[in-house]
């Protein structure tokens, strides 16, 4: 039997003992990071997450030895300059806290374009000289105007997944132009028996909230079409249910304490419309009181569609008060 070096036991008890202690389990790649960027991402990420390289078998060895269901897949996830990251944050914090850590960084020859390199149309701080013919060899239009280089347009130069050559990465920095990225590549995460991918990790937040809130708004709109009783649905099933008794009321002629005043006033223009008919007819079939009182309606200052004003400002007042219970409802199921 082959003896093994104690540091590599302790190693691995050492990586044991952070795996076991954490619920949430990273590998990341720290391949091309410059040992002062690393050394600052590692402070920023001091009291959120710890990050640990070590050799990859005693990694493995690590994952292997875990009594953690299924973290052993991490394995697969290891590529490049492999680390292992311990956090009590859920993944998706700790793979956006990454991201945005992240920092540009010039082209290197030989590296993988992670998006289309594009050079842009303007003026350069470049004089006059054998530049031109370097950035017309590797396709940018330049030419000479008011003593600079100028380039003349747009320049996809580089596209998305293709190799930089060597000539195009010297002249991407002398532009300033840095399309790569240096920081903390999370690879996977493990947590609760699961291991989350990059691909799945990668999520738009803003884009997010709003299929949330697009599903609880269609949420409340199917629970109160079903008449689905539920915290939310009950107020405006309520409200949606009043105002069809009350309509109901009304139509059916039956005095209660919200009806009457409303069937009254009804039964009162009714009753000047029918004498105004009458009126027409015969002059002297309506009484001196009934006189009176069309005279007096006649003599009232019009107030154009006064009645359906008032009732489609009740309506538009309920419809902003649904609209906040909704919000409120919101709020308090996502904070």
């Amino acid at each position: 039997m082959a003896h093994i070096a104690q540091w590599k036991k302790e190693e691995v008890k050492s990586l044991q003992s952070l795996i076991d202690g954490h619920p949430v389990v990273g590998i990341a790649n720290l391949a091309d990071i410059p040992a002062p960027q690393m050394q600052k991402m590692r402070e920023n990420l001091r009291g959120n997450a710890q990050v640990k390289m070590s050799r990859i078998n005693l990694m493995n060895l690590a994952l292997d030895q875990s009594p953690k269901n299924n973290i052993t897949d991490l394995s697969l996830h290891m590529e490049g300059q492999a680390a292992l990251i311990f956090t009590d944050m859920n993944p998706f914090r700790l793979y956006k806290i990454l991201e945005d850590s992240k920092t540009p960084a010039p082209a290197r020859a030989g590296s993988i374009a992670p998006a289309d390199i594009v050079v842009p149309k303007g003026d350069t701080s470049f004089m006059p000289g054998p530049i031109l013919g370097e950035l017309q060899k590797i396709g940018i239009p330049a030419k000479i105007e008011k003593g600079k280089i100028v380039i003349t347009e747009n320049k996809t130069i580089v596209a998305e997944g293709e190799e930089i050559s060597r000539d195009v990465a010297s002249m991407l920095t002398r532009l300033e132009i840095y399309p790569m990225e240096v920081g903390i590549d999370l690879k996977a995460a493990y947590e609760d028996e699961t291991i989350y991918t990059s691909d799945i990790l990668t999520i738009d937040p803003e884009k997010t909230l709003s299929d949330i809130q697009n599903a609880y708004s269609q949420a409340i709109n199917l629970s109160v079409n079903a008449v689905v009783f539920t915290e939310e649905s009950t107020p405006l099933l309520i409200s949606e249910a009043a105002g069809k008794s009350l309509n109901l009321a009304l139509n059916a002629e039956i005095l209660t304490s919200k009806t009457t005043d409303l069937i009254l006033a009804k039964a009162y223009a009714q009753m000047l419309a029918l004498a105004s008919e009458l009126s027409v007819k015969d002059v002297d079939a309506l009484d001196d009181e009934l006189r009176e009182k069309m005279s007096a309606q006649t003599t009232q200052p019009a107030v154009p569609e006064d009645e359906e004003e008032k009732e489609e400002e009740v309506e538009e007042e309920k419809e902003e008060e649904k609209e906040e219970d909704a919000a409120a409802g919101l709020g308090a199921l996502f904070g």
